[in-house]
């Protein structure tokens, strides 16, 4: 890979390693420190949700518009000086302001490192948003424990170090990436209608494909939330349920060299990458549905991890594939807040199922919308293949 590629990969584990420390523990926050409801905690992360959103779209374009190195440096400004007032004043309203706030700035950097890490290295396909996507899960294991440790020593210290962590990540981005340069591309008349053609397709092809991915999130996003709240109520402790996630870490990082064969072993499209991805997701819901005690979670844990790993890089790989050139980062920007809607939506869809009907309802209509998934995918690129038969014909 090359050296651009691997400054990107230790900036996201970085970066994520310092939002580790505060994400998970913040209805908690809200809930026990702050004296709020539940309901309250998940309008205020909602809040947060929506901003990073905003951030993705906003992220993408100035990528495009100025290029990678500038749209990163302001987002991690705008997350640093947040961090820096969360770090000052963490009472209420005052952490919702500045909550607020880190998720936008935190939403204007992932598209731009995402359109960075496919143009620096072209040739690696979807392997650039594979390593990517490992080095986020790398830094959520690390963040995530480290920040349970500082918590229970004093849970003000956890604002200090996401910010020391994001300083961390300043220095890498303005000594690192300040080099990577994605070339302006200059069309002319001609080219540009041929191009704004292909883009209205492509665009097409992509919302249909994120549509898709927005509902596995939306799945994907009970177990932080329903699935959560159900494993207490049959007794499975705190210290289990975080097992799990730290098994769904090392499978991710560990089990790379496997899914490399497997993919290479099965030739395997994107599209083909994507399906075998949500057919696991079903088998994982499935098992998940029929548990009743640690054993059916671990296994069904186990073979979402799996799944996760078939789907979560192809996407923006596809989105880099479709994007036209000078467009990479809208592209990459509409992956993002796509994902982070379903993180949006899924707790609040999740808990109005379970409180209106049962957890039984919850997974059959969570396996529903992994099968509008399917077939999202499996159309999502039919007007593609008739624009190249078209482009063919008249060539």
């Amino acid at each position: 890979m090359p050296r651009a590629l691997w400054l990107l990969i230790i900036g996201m584990a970085v970066n994520v390693i310092g939002s580790s420390f505060l994400w998970p523990l913040n209805t908690i926050y809200i809930h026990d420190h702050l004296g709020k409801s539940l309901s309250v905690a998940g309008i205020v992360l909602m809040f947060n949700s929506g901003a990073n959103v905003i951030g993705n779209l906003y992220g993408g374009h100035l990528f495009d518009k100025i290029g990678g190195y500038k749209s990163i440096i302001l987002g991690i400004g705008i997350s640093l000086l947040a961090l820096v007032g969360l770090s000052l004043w963490h009472d209420w309203p005052q952490y919702v302001v500045f909550l607020t706030i880190a998720g936008f700035g935190s939403g204007i950097i992932f598209p731009s490192m995402y359109a960075m890490a496919g143009s620096v290295w072209k040739e690696g396909g979807r392997k650039s948003f594979n390593a990517l996507y490992v080095a986020q899960n790398l830094g959520v294991a690390v963040g995530a424990s480290l920040g349970g440790i500082v918590a229970d020593y004093s849970f003000q210290l956890i604002f200090l170090a996401n910010t020391i962590m994001y300083v961390i990540f300043l220095l890498i981005a303005v000594f690192g990436y300040k080099g990577i340069t994605v070339e302006p591309v200059i069309h002319g008349h001609n080219e540009k209608e041929m191009n704004s053609a292909k883009s209205k397709v492509n665009l097409r092809a992509l919302l249909i494909i994120c549509s898709g991915y927005l509902l596995c999130w939306v799945a994907y996003s009970q177990w932080t939330t329903t699935i959560a709240s159900y494993t207490q109520e049959i007794n499975i402790s705190l210290t289990q349920y975080s097992l799990l996630w730290t098994i769904n870490g090392a499978i991710i990082v560990l089990g790379q060299p496997l899914l490399i064969g497997v993919l290479k072993y099965l030739s395997a499209s994107l599209k083909l990458q994507i399906l075998i991805g949500i057919g696991i997701f079903i088998v994982s819901f499935l098992v998940a549905g029929k548990a009743s005690a640690f054993s059916g979670f671990l296994v069904a844990m186990i073979i979402l991890t799996i799944g996760e790993m078939f789907i979560w890089p192809a996407v923006p790989t596809i989105a880099f594939d479709l994007s036209p050139k000078g467009r990479e980062g809208f592209y990459q920007g509409i992956v993002n807040s796509t994902a982070t809607g379903g993180r949006m939506v899924g707790p609040l869809l999740g808990g109005i199922i379970v409180d209106l009907y049962s957890m039984s309802a919850l997974f059959i209509v969570l396996i529903s919308l992994f099968l509008i998934s399917v077939v999202t995918t499996l159309v999502y690129d039919r007007h593609l293949k008739a624009e190249t038969q078209f482009a063919a014909k008249t060539s």
